[in-house]
């Protein structure tokens, strides 16, 4: 996902200063704002179980953010 994009899903659901975050940054703080685990990019993310996850491609590139 670009990170403009990333930066609207932020701001609709009330997130302020986006612009400060890096991509990873932004994404933990919006699937700690949706009640989620912080895990994107994490060092156990290829043995994530939520292959429904909106991040889930991004997350498992080699360099996720």
């Amino acid at each position: 996902m670009r990170l403009n994009d990333i930066r609207e899903r932020g701001k609709a659901m009330g997130l302020s200063h986006l612009g400060k975050f890096r991509k990873g940054d932004l994404i933990r703080t919006i699937q700690r704002t949706e009640g989620n685990y912080t895990c994107f990019g994490s060092p156990g993310r290829f043995d994530c179980p939520q292959f429904n996850c909106c991040w889930r491609e991004d997350c498992l590139t080699s360099n996720p953010g």
